[in-house]
């Protein structure tokens, strides 16, 4: 993209009063226009469909984005950065860390670790790029009430990170509901410019959706919304050039003779949207393994982590 963080006035065909439905509307950036699809743009700023089509295709000419040959593709490529995770094993399976613009998901029953790399996460994206991390602040998306503020506090101090200033540069919000989590993301896209957000975290990202939608004739209703907030959360990541992480929970299948017993939950809406899916499972003792399932450039693999005062760690060297 040419520049980032334009004013909504740049698009041609957008005057003052079309800039103030977009932005009561909560699109603030030409960013978060350029990648909303007409349909949704319309409904929301009372503008005729085709009049937000005209717009969207606006800002996306603005924003030079066409169609690429892939030697150009490859150069914006690098405008991909990395985060830290805390556990060298974990970076080098990720191919270097967790890459912005996309979605990764970690799978896993409770006791796995997807939390607490979260934690993790929030601590480490505050860091340098020299050191790692995205430089930026982060917003956190508590589906199941376990955000813990005082554990991210202890991971700071552990990594000899200012606690008070870690914690401040973390935004949470609380949803009650698939529909109020549904919101919250609809507003990150004024929220992560305005407040600096490198990382978006949603944990977890099918909680109430399972909750919610019971039973079989319910089963189309709930992926079609899972879908339409999920791809809101790869535009998110495209847009602003951020990692977004999701937790996703297992299904116990007791009938599988071959394969793993459990498998992730949110089917194929899931499956088809992240970008790279790790599953995680427990080991011996504090140990937890991660394992690539599915990724556009990493082959399946997989390592060894620990958690422990610090959050995501290697484990500490075989004794010889």
């Amino acid at each position: 993209m040419a520049e980032k963080f334009r004013k909504l006035e740049d698009i041609p065909g957008v005057g003052p009063a079309t800039a103030l439905k977009l932005r009561e509307a909560g699109y603030t950036t030409v960013e978060s226009v350029a990648v909303t699809p007409a349909r949704l743009l319309g409904e929301a700023t009372g503008l005729t469909e085709a009049r937000a089509s005209e717009i969207a295709q606006a800002a996306r000419e603005l924003l030079e984005i066409s169609f690429l040959r892939s030697d150009e593709l490859l150069a914006r490529r690098k405008a991909v950065a990395r985060l830290a995770t805390g556990s060298q094993n974990l970076d080098k399976l990720l191919g270097g860390g967790i890459e912005t613009q996309g979605i990764t998901e970690l799978i896993g029953e409770y006791g796995t670790g997807k939390t607490q790399i979260c934690f993790t996460l929030c601590v480490n994206a505050q860091l340098p790029v020299d050191q790692g991390g995205l430089n930026g602040n982060v917003l956190y998306i508590d589906a199941e009430g376990t955000f813990r503020p005082e554990r991210v506090y202890q991971i700071a101090a552990a990594r000899g990170v200012d606690p008070a200033t870690t914690l401040r540069n973390v935004v949470s919000a609380r949803a009650y509901n698939s529909d109020h989590q549904t919101l919250i993301v609809e507003k990150a896209f004024d929220v992560v410019p305005k407040e600096g957000i490198k990382l978006v975290v949603v944990d977890s990202i099918i909680s109430h959706f399972r909750s919610e939608y019971v039973g079989r004739e319910s089963l189309a209703v709930r992926q079609q919304r899972l879908n339409y907030h999920i791809h809101a959360l790869l535009r998110l990541a495209e847009a602003y050039n951020i990692v977004v992480v999701v937790t996703n929970q297992v299904l116990s299948s007791p009938d599988m003779f071959f394969g793993p017993p459990d498998r992730p939950t949110g089917g194929h809406v899931i499956a088809h949207t992240a970008t790279t899916r790790v599953f995680l499972r427990k080991s011996k003792g504090n140990l937890r393994i991660a394992r690539i399932i599915d990724s556009p450039y990493l082959p399946e693999s997989e390592t060894v982590f620990t958690i422990g005062e610090k959050g995501v760690e290697d484990p500490p060297p075989a004794k010889e």
